[in-house]
């Protein structure tokens, strides 16, 4: 498939007057991968939504980068203590927490907010189901009683992927985790400026006087204290590649969260840096509807593995630079410890769309339409989508190739219609290679059937395997369920793997500290 080919613009650097100038360097120009057309961290696991609440919201407990090793330590609270051989976690909140409408964070308010979150979230799932009371003792102590010991409860607390564990006023997180809030309230470091909202262009962040930064540690990632040094943060939705291109290039902007592989060496020409934040990689997939013909058919959807291209899609996602891309890529990253090579022979061998077309055609394809999303405005899952596409067709499928903005695709996955009713078939995204290092966070893996992430799969073999991780004794013993895991992703084909992307961000060059990770607004400063 032919690479993707965009416009290209650049534009003069004006000098700026001191006034103004001075004033820049309290605001912010950012460059979100999409519209923000969901507030709620909870309801969705779309990352702009999420980068959107870790500037709003804060945790119980914050995850370290890699040079710490991914650990998840205390937040917002102080610590904790472990009573009950390991069935009782007390967890004790920290002083001079308080919510952006002045009133005082308390531990009702996060117990709320743990439920509603516990009910999307797959690790907080885990969690709520080894949970046998969650209670707060006073205004400042969080009360876990556990059926069973759960040494993991700080990490289902403070993993950094989605979905978010946002602290919010118990109003609001008493409100149905199935359907997304609309008031903003949080306690982390910036106060979403709801006045100036200008759905699909413009979005401002005003910093929070009140935030209370954690005294001790080391920032990093989403763990230590939160410093910030901008009064304000705008968001820019731009219309295009090349109008983000010029802006970055001019110095209009001061960050685009995701250019495109293609416009790298115009950015690096005109002196804007290029970074690699996230050390574990992004993988990419083609989620399935399994409610739906055709592919409520495990045959059906084993039959399209064999048309998978990972290659293909990677190409034509970042170009031939190898560098930006790896394939083969099974259920779980490379830098997971659970990788491996279990069943990838059915994504290594040689692509016969032929052969393709006639298994689906045996396994019950009956040549229903299929209604792909695609995305126009995210650099990455766009030509996926184009990619998958063309494939269909290949195999002999009838698409119905529907591209709309990111924000469209984010509401209409959450829909379980028909798809001839407004709701669909497939639609490709990525995550963080943090989302999928393991079972517990692992959203596009579960088989919950009606309780799981959307696509809805129903494997009890999957869930099996999930519960006997949690319960393994050591990491050898891990590694052998994660190969089980993988086989059995293989067999049942909750979605295709496309390939792990390397993903870039761009920054102009007196823009520094930028954080390690998903886009965050803390340490980061103008020079």
């Amino acid at each position: 498939m032919r690479r993707r080919t965009f416009l290209t613009a650049s534009a003069a650097t004006l000098a700026l007057p001191a006034v103004v100038q001075a004033q820049n360097k309290r605001v912010l120009k950012f460059i979100p991968q999409s519209d923000l057309a969901v507030l709620d961290p909870v309801w969705t696991t779309a990352y702009v939504t999420r980068n959107h609440g870790y500037m709003v919201y804060d945790t119980l407990y914050g995850q370290t980068g890699k040079q710490f090793g991914f650990k998840c330590t205390p937040q917002m609270v102080a610590g904790h203590v472990i009573e009950n051989e390991g069935k009782t976690w007390k967890l004790t909140l920290r002083e001079g927490l308080v919510f952006h409408n002045g009133e005082k964070v308390l531990a009702s308010d996060c117990v709320a907010s743990i439920k509603r979150w516990g009910a999307r979230d797959a690790f907080g799932q885990a969690l709520m189901a080894r949970t046998d009371e969650l209670s707060a003792a006073d205004d400042k102590t969080i009360v876990f009683r556990l059926k069973q010991t759960f040494p993991l409860l700080p990490d289902a607390l403070g993993h950094g992927a989605s979905n978010m564990c946002a602290m919010m006023p118990k109003h609001i997180a008493e409100t149905d985790p199935f359907k997304q809030f609309t008031e903003v309230i949080g306690s982390g470091p910036y106060r979403f400026k709801v006045d100036e909202r200008v759905q699909g262009s413009f979005f401002a962040y005003e910093r929070f006087d009140k935030y209370k930064p954690r005294e001790n540690g080391e920032s990093s990632f989403t763990a230590g204290p939160k410093i910030v040094h901008f009064d304000r943060v705008q968001w820019h939705v731009q219309p295009d590649y090349a109008t983000k291109s010029a802006a970055m290039q001019a110095g209009e902007m001061d960050w685009w969260e995701n250019p495109p592989a293609d416009l790298l060496p115009l950015l690096r020409k005109a002196n804007v840096k290029i970074e690699f934040t996230d050390s574990t990689g992004f993988p990419f997939l083609l989620r399935p509807n399994h409610l739906y013909p055709p592919f409520d058919k495990p045959a059906v959807r084993r039959a399209l593995m064999g048309a998978i291209d990972q290659r293909e899609f990677m190409i034509a996602m970042q170009g031939e630079d190898a560098s930006l891309w790896t394939v083969p890529c099974g259920f779980f990253p490379l830098v997971s410890p659970l990788a491996s090579d279990a069943g990838l022979s059915v994504l290594t061998g040689k692509r016969d769309h032929a052969a393709v077309k006639k298994a689906l055609h045996d396994a019950g394809y009956a040549g229903e339409k299929v209604v792909l999303m695609g995305a126009t405005d995210q650099p990455q899952n766009y030509p996926l989508a184009e990619v998958a596409a063309d494939m269909l067709k290949r195999v002999g499928v009838d698409v119905d190739y529907q591209a709309t903005d990111w924000g469209m695709v984010v509401q209409r996955r959450a829909l379980t219609k028909p798809p001839a009713e407004g709701g669909w078939n497939l639609f490709c995204t990525g995550f963080s290679g943090l989302d999928f290092f393991t079972p517990a966070s692992h959203l596009p893996l579960r088989g919950n059937g009606k309780g799981a992430w959307f696509g809805w799969p129903d494997d009890p073999k999957i869930e099996a395997l999930r519960e006997a991780w949690f319960n393994a004794p050591d990491l050898a013993a891990q590694k052998k369920i994660g190969e089980e895991i993988q086989l059995q992703a293989f067999e049942n084909v909750p979605y295709y793997p496309l390939g792990l992307a390397q993903l870039p961000t761009a920054v102009r060059p007196d823009i520094t500290g930028v954080p390690e990770g998903f886009v965050s607004f803390w340490d980061v400063r103008r020079t």
